[in-house]
């Protein structure tokens, strides 16, 4: 099935087609390591892994890199501030974003190159700016001359003029124009620095970025990925620089950002204080449906995220884990089901996940409505495919109502449930409604249901 996705370039949904079927490459801007992310900072790799995994259904051969910048400013701030190398920083923070991606569901990447580990390719690509004209050296700085590309302002649209006007710019005397920004600066004692044709330094934010995807994906990529917020200057910036760097080859075919997330109608970003930590959230709430709340938008348009938004993607995922539950079946029994055709039409569309998850919705409709047995099992093998999709619903049903509970703990709340029964059939209620209130204290309900009593922890 075709895919087509959004390109930010030529602002239309275009048909997908790798420059070469056998080797599709795609770079996603990974995470600043120096604190905890934000739930906004998920949304991305959640909604990219989605569409890696499409790909690898379509192709041989994925390449996927997702990078770690592991030098800047907030990473020294930081460091400065605890007395530690930045690496003791860089380090623990990156280790914390991995287990957080992975809590969510989303699997690594094929590379994960770091800042700190490219200093030479990133070295080599400014001295080719440097050398072919469109970067310049000034006090110890390096910088990129805007005006020497033409072509920048093409992807976010807008003429340079207007974009340094609401862009945060450092206008510094070194400059030959305002817009010209850094890909060198000067380091002094205390700050992490390498050696370069230029003095001691370390690389600018932007330049990281087109070196990495050019030393581990080629010169030209399939696919490149990213938050909306990152379009200006980010992506202006590495489009320039990689083209220029390249003798004028495309950078990237085709370019995705995800919209942001937003709380309280205002969008989620650590200057305002207003973010939800993806470290904390995921031990506050069930991680799968964390990721289905970030799946219920289309990608490209903002997110109000909300408690309640969580509440009703844990009640959407209880139904449809508690009609696998009333069929026994464990997702191993669908692992040779292929992925319903109508869930890989909603992905091929511009990955509009809110189509595929109605139609989960619908197939879950129709297992419950099943008078068949058999009928119902194969329907429900088919939810559990559908779910694969989209990185849900391949968990057991027992481990989704435990809620992360060990194995002991289940052990003991399902004996506790066994007495109240026994209790009930003798006529002892109010033994019977100690265990329910026992246990709803410790946030575990009870639900009635034709095949019996069943538990689930709340939230």
């Amino acid at each position: 099935m075709q895919l087509r996705l959004h390109n930010s370039l030529s602002r239309q949904v275009e048909p997908f087609r790798p420059a070469d079927p056998d080797r599709v490459t795609l770079y996603v801007c990974g995470p600043t390591v120096y604190n905890y992310v934000h739930i906004g900072n998920a949304r991305g790799p959640v909604v990219f892994g989605v569409l890696v995994e499409a790909l690898r259904r379509r192709y041989p051969r994925v390449v996927y890199a997702r990078n770690i910048t592991d030098v800047d400013d907030k990473i020294n701030q930081a460091a400065q501030a605890q007395g530690v190398p930045i690496g003791a920083i860089t380090e623990r923070f990156a280790a914390a974003y991995r287990e957080d991606m992975a809590a969510l569901g989303v699997a690594p990447p094929d590379l994960e190159p770091t800042a700190t580990g490219n200093i030479d390719a990133i070295v080599a690509m400014i001295g080719r700016l440097v050398e072919a004209g469109h970067a310049y050296a000034a006090e110890g700085h390096v910088l990129f001359s805007v005006a020497s590309f033409p072509d920048y302002g093409r992807l976010s649209g807008r003429d340079p003029e207007e974009m340094l006007a609401g862009a945060r710019v450092e206008v510094a005397p070194y400059k030959r124009d305002p817009g010209d920004f850094v890909l060198w600066k000067p380091s002094g004692d205390g700050l992490p620095g390498w050696d370069s044709p230029w003095g001691r330094g370390r690389p600018g934010w932007h330049i990281e970025c087109s070196a990495m995807a050019a030393a581990h994906l080629g010169e030209t990529i399939d696919i490149h990925a990213g938050g909306v917020d990152l379009q200006f200057p980010h992506h202006e910036n590495e489009i320039a620089q990689s083209t220029c760097a390249h003798g004028g080859r495309t950078f990237a075919r085709f370019w995705l950002h995800n919209g942001m997330l937003t709380f309280g109608g205002a969008k989620m970003s650590k200057s305002l204080g207003n973010i939800e930590r993806v470290h904390d959230l995921v031990r506050a709430h069930p991680p799968e449906a964390l990721r289905y709340a970030l799946l219920s938008a289309h990608y490209r348009q903002p997110l109000d995220w909300s408690d309640a938004l969580i509440e009703q993607s844990v009640r959407t995922l209880d139904r449809l884990y508690g009609t696998l539950r009333d069929l026994g079946l464990e997702p191993e029994a669908a692992a040779g089901t292929a992925i319903p055709e109508t869930i890989e039409a909603a992905i091929a569309d511009d990955l509009n996940t809110p189509n595929a998850l109605a139609e989960i919705a619908q197939i879950a409709a129709e297992t419950r409505r099943s008078a068949d047995p058999e009928a119902a099992r194969a329907l429900g093998a088919r939810l559990v495919a559908a779910g694969r999709a989209l990185g849900l619903l391949q968990q057991s049903p027992a481990a989704w109502f435990a809620r992360g509970a060990d194995a002991g703990d289940e052990a003991r709340i399902q004996a506790l449930v066994d007495e109240r029964a026994a209790a009930k059939k003798a006529r002892d209620f109010a033994r019977a409604d100690a265990i329910r209130r026992q246990l709803a204290d410790e946030g575990v309900l009870l639900e009635d249901t034709p095949q019996g009593v069943r538990w689930k922890r709340a939230g």
